[in-house]
């Protein structure tokens, strides 16, 4: 059977809630803004869309936006709000599926419909139905799309934002994605359509024209990714849960924008530490540390670094976020603020191993972290951290 895959996007989603608990914003441009102000960090979490006209992206610091937009009007988010609006979402939409797959406080869903026309109906009908009930219900208007996997119906979603609806037909896929610019296919980074770009290949089209051979010469472990792609090819499950209890995030903006590695290095460990006393509290192990600079211009880069079976340890968490960092690593531009991702969580079992399968350092680091904790848990967590080579 053909899958059915919907994907919903409620826009500048902690502007429309704002919007919705004080109906005088709608009058103006409307950034919500968050971060230290009284040193000149505060950040753009969301725009509202008269605000993105005029230039106003995420991640900009909000002096810049201002320049952009001197008529918008500037408030502080409310993280609890958002969730709040989205647990409604999700209430609303689980009711047509089960498999359901949400962002942290984002208005992004994806809902599997597949087989479940006996029951509601088609599925263009069932996205119908659920964009009229969210909008009666809770006054959010989301843009929906329709198509056999995540990644079209996520595409078809950025095609029609901020309204709108897009259907895209079974063997249909590559049609629609051929003409549209690379930026536009998700997961693919900024590095690899610079590469691109120099073959003079700048539609999804041309590079599905390109075989997995000729993709080494943009990656050598994503080439195979880049091929399906292109090609609107994706198994990924809809995965019901929420994104955000599956990882352990820690971000740091700095004070000033820098291009030191050292720096960079400092800061991570210490947000290393952060993440591993989370694992330790909660019995988890994580398998995959991520890294995600954020540059002056805006501009994101992101790796990522996964270990077999996982683990809590600062020593082994801060080889990983190293590793990403340097795979990061390359930009010419000063880095604003930097986050650091935990995923890919398992449960630390209670039970104690037959063999001894660490190595002698994993057992030294292992005795070190345990004096550390004992130090911090008594005199504070931010009395001691691992150093940093210069």
């Amino acid at each position: 059977m053909d899958r059915a895959i919907i994907h919903l996007n409620v826009t500048d989603f902690a502007v429309a809630v704002e919007r919705i608990r004080d109906s005088s914003l709608r009058q103006v441009p409307l950034i919500v803004a968050t971060g230290e102000a009284g040193k000149g960090r505060t950040l753009v979490f969301d725009m509202s869309e008269e605000a993105y006209q005029e230039g106003v992206r995420k991640g900009m610091q909000l002096n810049l936006a201002r320049k952009y937009c001197n008529r918008a009007k500037v408030i502080t988010p409310c993280p609890a709000l958002y969730r709040r609006a989205m647990a409604a979402l999700v209430k609303r939409v689980a009711y047509y599926t089960p498999l359901v797959e949400q962002g942290e406080e984002d208005g992004h869903l994806f809902l599997d419909v597949t087989g479940t026309h006996r029951l509601f109906g088609p599925a263009p009908d069932v996205a119908w139905r659920l964009r009229k009930q969210l909008l009666d219900e809770l006054g959010l208007d989301p843009v929906w799309s329709l198509a056999s996997n995540k990644l079209v119906s996520k595409v078809a979603s950025r095609v029609v934002r901020p309204f709108g609806e897009y259907i895209v037909s079974v063997g249909e896929e590559d049609t629609f994605l051929a003409p549209l610019p690379l930026s536009m296919l998700p997961g693919v980074t900024a590095e690899e359509i610079r590469l691109l770009e120099d073959f003079n290949v700048r539609r999804i089209g041309q590079l599905a024209e390109l075989s997995r051979k000729q993709l080494l010469v943009v990656s050598r472990t994503r080439n195979g990714v880049l091929h399906d792609a292109s090609r609107g090819r994706d198994i990924t499950a809809v995965l019901p849960g929420i994104t955000k209890d599956d990882q352990i995030t820690e971000e740091h903006v700095f004070e000033e924008d820098t291009a030191r590695y050292g720096e960079v290095q400092a800061v991570l460990t210490q947000l290393v530490h952060g993440i591993a006393r989370v694992l330790r509290q909660r019995r988890l192990l994580g398998q995959r540390v991520g890294i995600c600079l954020v540059y002056g211009d805006g501009k994101k880069t992101s790796r990522q670094v996964s270990r077999k079976g996982g683990s809590d340890s600062d020593f082994i968490l801060r080889r990983m976020a190293l590793t990403a960092l340097d795979r990061a690593w390359g930009r010419r531009i000063r880095i604003r603020s930097c986050v650091l991702i935990c995923d890919r969580l398992l449960p630390r079992t209670q039970q104690q191993t037959l063999f001894v399968m660490q190595s002698e350092r994993e057992q030294q680091e292992e005795k070190i972290m345990s004096a550390m904790d004992m130090v911090r848990s008594r005199f504070g967590a931010g009395r001691l951290y691992l150093g940093t080579s210069s």
